[in-house]
């Protein structure tokens, strides 16, 4: 009977597994940055891998064991395992800090400790730029020259001891750029177990910019113009004497009581705008709602399937999940939309409406003075006059009806054999705005306002 030959036995696999498993454990709970270590030190796993096996080739031959040192398939299936494990929790943490919008829950318990940086004077009107990473940013105008910062530190800690010792090298700083400020982080080094949210008082009539990655950003009563670009967090802007402008990823915005002019662009939520002075401006692709109210410049809204220009809002304007509503617009109004259902109440300008699929309403609580145009293809339009009105219309429907509520000699009916409508003809006395109506596939329908 032949003696069967020992299997060779590496320690290799239970060493790199030990390995590996306290640099993810210390990755986890203790703020170590895996990310840097494997990409400059990796070739070290081949060394030590080596090492082994040739340490196992010398205890081997001692041992009558050539076989020990050979490189089985399932050493070379763990080291391939492994290192993808480490691959994804690399590309995870570069995920989170190139890309805003992604969120990854941390585990660990909340610990915080405060901070607070000595003022910096400044002139009135000076340059300040705020630069935050992850956290809230919160911004209060003052009438003193001067720069005062204060704020928390939040890290996510299996320990209360260990997220003291990670605090403890986070601050801020208020530093000088040429003839600009700049107020910023320190010590956090883009650990995602890190948040520092800012508390800043500045100058009332500074210029103020602000570059946040992740955290809600409110600012008040400021008297000069406000930039902010969020990557991923709620905005909140109220109070202010100059121009606002947005450059969003994700979250809502809220804009109150401006004096300036407010431009809102890139992707998020809903959006509130109330009270300005200037123009409202809006140009990307918000789920919304969309709000503004109050507008004295009027709105410009462009999305990938609306644009939407109002000369003036001196009511509310909506906007999502499928509707558009304009109320009280006493300017122009120019819209082109699809799949939208349309409701403009007292436009007081020139209206032309061209949308598809959609529902369009248009109602007057008094007379028309402008000339109106709408455009629509399979879905109705429905115009909605009082009856003191003077007009002259044109309005053509393709496969539809046409009814009206409005009879005068003047006005002429027809109906071809087709099934397409004609109505033409003029209705009042003296002369009123032409009105231009056509659908296809829809139906028409002038009524008189109730």
């Amino acid at each position: 009977m032949a003696s069967l030959r020992p299997r060779g036995s590496s320690v290799f696999s239970g060493l790199v597994l030990i390995f590996i498993g306290l640099l993810l454990l210390l990755h986890n709970y203790r703020g170590f940055e895996l990310t840097g270590i494997i990409l400059h030190w990796w070739p070290l796993i081949l060394i030590f891998w080596g090492a082994i096996k040739i340490y196992e080739r010398t205890a081997g031959a001692r041992g009558v064991q050539p076989g020990a040192s050979r490189i089985t398939s399932g050493e070379v299936f763990l080291v391939v395992a492994l290192l993808a494990i480490v691959g994804i929790v690399v590309g995870v943490d570069q995920a989170k800090r190139h890309i805003p919008g992604l969120d990854i829950d941390i585990p660990g318990e909340a610990f915080a400790s405060s901070i607070d940086v000595a003022p910096k004077t400044v002139p009135a009107n000076a340059r300040i730029t705020v630069r935050g990473g992850r956290g809230d940013i919160t911004i209060r105008a003052s009438d003193e020259p001067e720069i005062r910062v204060s704020g928390k530190v939040n890290v996510k800690s299996w320990s209360e001891g260990a997220a003291k010792k990670v605090s403890e090298r986070v601050s801020a700083e208020i530093v000088q750029n040429g003839d600009g400020y700049e107020v910023r982080p320190t010590g956090s080094g883009g650990n995602s177990r890190v948040s520092v949210d800012l508390d800043i008082t500045v100058p009332k009539k500074a210029l103020l910019a602000i570059h946040s990655e992740k955290g809600d950003v409110n600012v008040s009563d400021m008297a000069s113009q406000v930039n902010i670009d969020n990557g991923n967090g709620d905005i909140e802007v109220h109070s202010t004497g100059g121009d606002v402008s947005l450059d969003m990823r994700r979250g809502d915005a809220k804009i109150f009581d401006t004096k300036g002019d407010v431009k809102i662009s890139g992707r998020g939520g809903s959006i509130d705008v109330v009270n300005a002075s200037g123009s409202f401006t809006i140009n990307g692709e918000f789920v919304g709602p969309i709000r503004a109210e109050r507008i004295t410049k009027g709105v410009r809204f462009v999305s990938h399937r609306t644009d939407l220009t109002l000369s003036q809002l001196s009511g509310h304007m909506e906007a999502g999940s499928g509707n558009l509503d304009v109320v009280d617009a006493p300017g122009n109004l120019i819209l082109r939309t699809r799949d939208e259902d349309i409701t403009i109440e007292n436009a007081g300008g020139k209206i032309n409406i061209d949308d598809r699929n959609s529902n369009i309403q248009v109602r007057f609580s008094a007379p028309p003075k402008d000339d109106i145009q709408i455009t629509n293809s399979s879905a109705p339009i429905t115009l909605t006059l009082p009856e003191s009105s003077s007009f002259e219309i044109l309005a053509d429907c393709h496969s539809g009806e046409i009814d009206s509520e409005f009879e005068s000699d003047s006005l002429k009916l027809t109906k071809s054999e087709s099934g397409d409508s004609h109505l033409e003809g003029k209705y009042g006395r003296g002369r009123g705005p032409k009105i231009i109506l056509r659908t296809t596939y829809g139906s028409i329908s002038i009524h008189k306002t109730s």
